[in-house]
């Protein structure tokens, strides 16, 4: 007899205020505020937080934190990981959206013997990674590892 595997289900909660002209906040109970924006394409600031920004962030933050994740269930910890994420906004058949999300990571580690096992974790945080899993726009990940006391990266 097959069974199918039960997989949990979770809710998330913000609430968004409204400020002033093109401004607001962003909260969730027990979380510090942030201040958004309209950003200075959309008749906004440059000096706080837009949605463009923060969905590129997401997706940043969601593959790091996915990355670290698959690299534990290999027992790899990395030395160091540190990540530049671009979205590209475009009018879609008079719409805008992000329809690219181009995520740079790299890793540093404590030896050579860490790069396989931090390759395969990263060949599967694309496919893991739920934020990822969540857009319709493409997402490109473009590692580079780093081993402590070499001078050149590796990709």
């Amino acid at each position: 007899m097959e069974t199918k595997r039960r997989y949990k289900s979770f809710h998330y909660t913000a609430t968004t205020t409204w400020s002033s002209a093109r401004r607001g906040s962003l909260s969730a109970l027990g979380k510090p505020n942030i201040v958004v924006r309209s950003p200075p394409e959309f008749k906004g600031e440059p000096d706080n937080w837009a949605p463009e920004e923060l969905l590129v962030g997401s997706l940043n933050t969601c593959m790091m934190l996915t990355f670290l994740t698959l690299a534990q269930s290999r027992r790899l910890t990395p030395v160091g990981y540190e990540s530049e994420a671009e979205g590209l906004l475009e009018n879609v058949a008079g719409k805008h959206q992000i329809t690219n999300v181009e995520v740079r990571p790299r890793v540093t580690l404590k030896s050579e013997a860490d790069l396989e096992p931090a390759r395969k974790a990263m060949g599967s945080v694309e496919e893991h990674c739920f934020i990822a899993n969540s857009i319709k726009a493409r997402v490109k990940l473009t590692p580079e590892f780093v081993v402590v006391g070499q001078s050149q990266a590796v990709t």
